[in-house]
């Protein structure tokens, strides 16, 4: 490494908590603040921790694709993250990624997925059918009613569980256990997991309750798949993942490693999506033009019909839509890497062991590459516009 590389220059905070103030009151804000002020790369200390922030697209892309064997997942989020996921694919690195990957992989097989919409679109159906019964002129919740289509469809097209019984208590369970992580990871002056706190005893519920559904949930998949010819067309997820073999070691998964994953599963088809999908109404409640287009688009394709996933290249503006809510409202708004050598990044020099953050959120309203980047444009998705972006400035 050049020794005549710089450090990352950043603002100096409390003598003795760092920034940790700074991030409580307004952490986006603040990412966004600080990215103006010291540039690409920025040092932010928290107590004794430094935490390197980096949003150039060309170091990102750095990071994450050519030099990517130097960065692994951030440990320190990682850990808080596998207390209530567990060791799933999204937390693995290395060769016990690439080994989890290889057996899951044939699961997410297009075709796999194509059977899947059926059980989308009907979980979807009955949703609308409860909001004609709604009375007119009062309120709905979207981000209750998202959250519970998205459940149901988790637990329908990756397990055909019906999962609407228990929709509100898991619900809730991902809501607390998501909560309670994300505080962790913002301050570490919380009491630890061992004290008998309120907040801790509400974790240790959560968990509990997830832990009881997941396993009653392979238990009955279990019990299903044992009678029948086990067709791949027949499978669906859960028993694929039940039935998958390593290639090379033909090793299967374990009940531990299976709820692993769909605690995974759940929460990537859940969480996110049910975010994504309340951000989008509410930014289609604010822009009766763009709301009106989408409508003509999808009343010109479909006609009245169910959606089928054919339908989907003859949609562009509903994927703008999407993709533009996505920009402004990333569900999962940051990454966490942490170096293993010492590296130079963006000009900079970063020691090694050193806790890195992509804040996707301030890359995707960086005025350089999204021109009045807290407008809502979906038009900035359309071919002519994406042409020349830079592929990792989204």
């Amino acid at each position: 490494m050049n020794d005549e590389l710089k450090a990352p220059p950043g603002p100096k905070g409390h003598p003795i908590f760092g920034l940790i103030d700074n991030f409580r009151r307004d952490m986006l804000g603040f990412y966004r603040t600080a990215m103006e002020e010291y540039g690409d790369v920025v040092r932010l200390r928290l107590l004794w921790i430094n935490t390197y922030a980096v949003t150039h697209p060309d170091a990102v892309r750095y990071i994450l694709q050519e030099h990517n064997r130097n960065y692994r997942r951030n440990r320190f989020v990682n850990d808080l993250i596998k207390r209530y996921l567990g060791k799933g694919l999204f937390t693995l690195d290395g060769e016990s990624w690439l080994s989890r990957r290889r057996l899951m992989q044939p699961a997410f097989h297009r075709q796999q997925l194509q059977g899947m919409t059926a059980l989308m679109t009907a979980a979807t159906e009955q949703m609308l059918a409860t909001w004609d019964d709604h009375p007119a002129g009062q309120p709905l919740a979207i981000e209750e009613e998202m959250t519970q289509v998205t459940l149901r469809i988790a637990g329908q097209a990756l397990f055909r569980v019906d999962l609407l019984g228990e929709a509100k208590r898991v619900g809730d369970a991902f809501v607390e256990t998501t909560s309670y992580t994300s505080k962790r990871m913002q301050t570490p002056f919380l009491p630890p997991r061992f004290l008998p706190t309120a907040q801790n005893r509400r974790f240790q519920r959560a968990t509990q309750m997830l832990d009881q559904t997941i396993y009653a949930m392979i238990r009955e998949r279990r019990r299903r798949a044992a009678g029948q010819e086990r067709s791949t067309e027949a499978m669906d997820l859960l028993t694929m993942l039940m039935t998958a073999r390593d290639e090379e070691t033909g090793a299967t998964m374990s009940d531990e490693q299976l709820r692993h994953e769909i605690a995974l599963l759940i929460f990537a088809g859940h969480d996110t999506t049910a975010n994504a999908l309340t951000w989008t109404f509410y930014l289609l409640s604010q822009h009766p033009v763009a709301e009106a287009r989408l409508h003509a688009e999808l009343d010109t394709v479909l006609q009245g019909r169910t959606p089928t996933i054919a339908d989907l290249p003859q949609l562009p503006y509903t994927r703008m839509v999407i993709e533009e809510s996505l920009r402004l409202y990333p569900p999962a708004w940051t990454i966490g890497r942490q170096s293993i050598a010492a590296d130079c990044v963006g000009g900079y020099q970063l020691p090694a062991q050193a806790n890195l953050i992509i804040p996707i959120y301030v890359i995707h309203r960086d005025p350089r590459w999204w021109p009045d980047p807290d407008r809502f444009d979906p038009e900035r998705f359309s071919p002519e516009a994406s042409a020349g972006r830079h592929k990792f400035a989204y």
